[in-house]
């Protein structure tokens, strides 16, 4: 069942719960994930960066929604990290229903000027819109660079923000940081800037870059009401870790031979986070 973001997270946020969005860079990865979430009868987000959509293409997005409509599960093809209204555009006509525009790094009233241009096209034809207030660090694929100080999201700017673009729901900095973070770093989730953004604001709420943080911190940050949380170095990790164990075996050469042992070893940690966030069983309710 494929449906936006605004009505999936509606849900979630009305019995305490988060959905995973999980990054995808290919068709196996993605099977693996839909596969997964049926067994825990679980709701998900396919998440799609826009490098990862220049990868396996719009044409391929047609195959995934295709997998989604016969599934068991309500699932949302969300574009990650969009950083131009053009990005947007070409992931709303390829069918994705949920984007997210990411101008956190503009100045706040640009920010919000982004947000609410991408809202006015996106709503018309019933997709939804995430934003982002606030530093979570960059979007690398390979060891992040934590900022040496995260700029926190203001509980009132968050109100402002979400009031004057109409976004969907809203990417908050509490302590995290995209990536694995580097050894030197400890993080540490402020659940008290949590509390109070919730205090105020209706929207639900997003957590980006939780991959080097405790499952405990990551557990409470769902029972103080984050409702959507992004999953991406967990999985791909381990899936080409498991990849580069069975080409050890340089006989083989099809791909048949090669992903489904890659996917098991993914699924394993999508069962993970499907538990942590409380996800599992959860696709009755919709």
């Amino acid at each position: 069942m494929l449906i936006n973001m605004k009505e999936l997270l509606a849900v979630a946020n009305e019995n305490n719960f988060a959905v995973p969005a999980f990054n995808i860079s290919d068709y196996n990865m993605f099977n693996g994930i839909m596969e997964a979430s049926e067994e825990k009868n679980a709701p998900v987000i396919i998440a799609i960066h826009p490098d990862e959509l220049s990868h396996i293409t719009t044409e391929m997005v047609k195959g995934i929604i295709e997998r989604i409509h016969n599934s068991t599960v309500p699932a949302v093809i969300h574009l990650d990290h969009g950083g131009t209204f053009e990005q947007v555009i070409t992931a709303i006509r390829a069918g994705f229903t949920s984007v997210m525009i990411d101008a956190s790094s503009e100045p706040y009233e640009a920010n919000v000027e982004t947000c609410k241009k991408v809202c006015e096209a996106a709503h018309a034809v019933n997709v939804s819109v995430e934003g982002e207030l606030g530093t979570i660090g960059n979007t690398d694929s390979v060891e992040t660079t934590a900022p040496d100080e995260i700029l926190y999201t203001d509980p009132e700017q968050a109100k402002d923000f979400i009031d004057k673009t109409g976004i969907d729901c809203l990417a908050i900095a509490i302590g995290t940081c995209h990536g694995i973070y580097p050894k030197d770093k400890k993080p540490e989730l402020r659940i008290d800037i949590l509390d109070e953004i919730k205090k105020i604001v209706d929207a639900p709420l997003v957590l980006h870059g939780g991959s080097s943080n405790k499952d405990s911190e990551i557990a409470k940050s769902v029972e103080h009401g984050v409702n959507k949380i992004n999953i991406s170095s967990d999985t791909k990790v381990v899936y080409y870790q498991k990849m580069r164990e069975v080409l050890a075996d340089e006989s083989l050469r099809e791909p048949n031979m090669i992903q489904p042992a890659c996917a098991a070893a993914m699924k394993e940690v999508a069962y993970d986070k499907i538990e942590l966030f409380k996800a599992a069983g959860k696709a009755s309710l919709y």
